[in-house]
C-alpha cells in the first residue's frame, strides 16, 4: 500500500471515530464513563456516585482482576462488552458508549492511561495528583490537546459546598484583607505494603496525597498564585512505613499580596483543617475536605458563627465533579479544574520537595 493511500485510510478512520464521539456528545443521553481501576476509591467511592448524577452514567470498567470486574459489571448491569483489562484497554476506542475515562490508578500510572485514553478518542478525568512530575503533566495536556479531548483533574473540593462557600466568603471580603491561611491535612497510614508508601507507584509520600488538599486550599482560599516556598521534612526512617517516602512536610507559601500560607501534610497524624485569617476576621473549616461531615465557622476572635452553606446544584461533591466534566464536553467550555490546574500544583510540589531537600527558599515562576 502506498503512503498516500495509507494516510488517507488513517485519516478517514480518525474522522469516523471523532464523528461518532461528537454525535454521542450532542445527544441528550448522560455521557458514559469508563472507570479505570477498581481499588477502594474507584469502586468504593466513585462508582456508587453515578446514582446521584444527572449528566453522567457508568458505561464500562477497567480492571486487572477478571473475577472482580465480572462481579462489579453484574452488580451494575453492565454487559460483558463493557469489561476491559489493562491489556486491551486501547480497544475502548471502538466503544461509542464510552465518552469519558476516569483514571483512578496509582499516581505513577496517571500519565500513561490519560495519554492512552486521549489517543483512543476519549475525554479524561484524572484523579489527583495529576501525575508524578511536571514533565508528565505537560505530556498529558499535550496529548489531550492533540486529540481535541477535555482533561479534568479530580479536585472534588471545588464542588464541595463548604469549600465553595468558603471561597465565596473569602472573595467577598468576609474576613477582610487576607493575611494568613493555615491548611493541614493528614491521616495515619498503617500498612507499609500500601502502594501509597511505594515511591515507584506514588511518586512520594504525604505531599503527593494529603498535601494536594493543603496546597489547593492555600491557592483557592487566597485566590492567588504563590511566588515563593520554604519547606522542611520530618520523617522517621526507622519506621518501616517510611522506608521510601516522606511522612510529614511543612511548607510556607508567599503570595504577591503579602499573604502567607502555612501548610502541612502528614502520614502519622490525623488532621483536616483550613483556617483563613484577615484583618477583619476569620473563616475556618474543620473538618474541611472530608467526603462528608465538613463544618465551617466565621468570626473575629474565634468560632463565633457556624455557617451552613446553601445546597449546591449537585446532590454530592462527587456527582458535581462527574457531571461538570460531562457538561463541559457537551458545551465545549473548559473544566474549572483543568489539566493546567493540575500542572500548576505539580510545579509547586516539585518546588516544595526541592526546598526541603536543599534547605532554602525556592522562588516560583521560573526564578531559581
Amino acid at each position: 500500500m502506498d503512503i498516500a493511500r495509507r494516510d488517507l485510510i488513517i485519516s478517514a478512520a480518525a474522522l469516523t471515530l471523532t464523528s461518532g464521539a461528537c454525535a454521542a456528545e450532542r445527544s441528550d443521553r448522560p455521557l458514559g464513563y469508563a472507570i479505570v481501576g477498581l481499588g477502594s476509591y474507584g469502586l468504593g467511592v466513585i462508582i456508587p456516585q453515578f446514582k446521584n448524577c444527572t449528566h453522567s452514567r457508568l458505561a464500562a470498567i477497567v480492571s486487572g482482576d477478571p473475577a472482580k470486574a465480572k462481579r462489579v459489571a453484574a452488580e451494575h448491569g453492565l454487559p460483558a462488552s463493557a469489561i476491559y483489562s489493562y491489556a486491551n484497554f486501547d480497544s475502548i476506542r471502538d466503544n461509542p458508549d464510552i465518552d469519558i475515562v476516569y483514571v483512578c490508578l496509582p499516581n505513577a500510572l496517571h500519565a500513561e492511561y490519560t495519554i492512552r485514553a486521549a489517543k483512543a478518542g476519549k475525554h479524561v478525568m484524572c484523579e489527583k495528583p495529576m501525575a508524578v512530575s511536571v514533565a508528565e503533566c505537560e505530556a498529558m495536556i499535550a496529548a489531550c490537546k492533540t486529540a481535541n479531548r477535555k482533561l479534568m483533574i479530580g479536585y472534588r473540593c471545588h464542588f464541595e459546598p463548604f469549600n465553595v462557600e468558603a471561597m465565596r466568603l473569602a472573595r467577598a471580603g468576609a474576613a477582610g484583607k487576607i493575611r494568613y491561611v493555615r491548611s493541614e491535612h493528614g491521616f495515619t497510614q498503617g500498612d507499609p505494603s500500601k502502594w501509597r508508601l511505594k515511591r515507584a507507584l506514588s511518586g512520594g509520600g504525604s505531599l503527593m496525597d494529603m498535601g494536594i488538599y493543603s496546597l489547593q486550599a492555600a491557592r483557592y482560599m487566597t485566590g492567588e498564585e504563590p511566588i515563593a516556598v520554604t519547606a522542611r521534612e520530618s520523617t522517621d526512617r526507622r519506621d518501616p512505613r517510611f522506608a521510601e517516602v516522606e511522612d510529614m512536610i511543612d511548607w510556607t507559601l508567599e503570595f504577591p499580596s503579602g499573604a502567607i500560607a502555612g501548610c502541612q501534610s502528614m502520614y502519622s497524624a490525623n488532621q483536616n483543617h483550613i483556617l483563613l485569617m484577615g484583618d477583619k476576621g476569620r473563616i475556618e473549616l474543620e473538618p474541611a475536605t472530608r467526603y462528608e461531615g465538613n463544618q465551617m465557622w466565621t468570626g473575629k476572635d474565634g468560632r463565633e458563627q457556624q455557617v451552613t452553606p446553601p445546597p449546591g446544584p449537585a446532590r454530592t461533591q462527587f456527582a458535581g465533579q462527574l457531571d461538570h466534566l460531562a457538561q463541559c464536553v457537551r458545551s465545549g467550555r473548559e473544566p474549572i479544574v483543568s489539566g493546567e490546574e493540575g500542572l500548576r500544583d505539580m510545579r509547586i510540589v516539585e518546588a516544595i520537595y526541592r526546598s526541603a531537600r536543599e534547605g532554602r527558599t525556592i522562588r516560583l515562576g521560573g526564578t531559581a
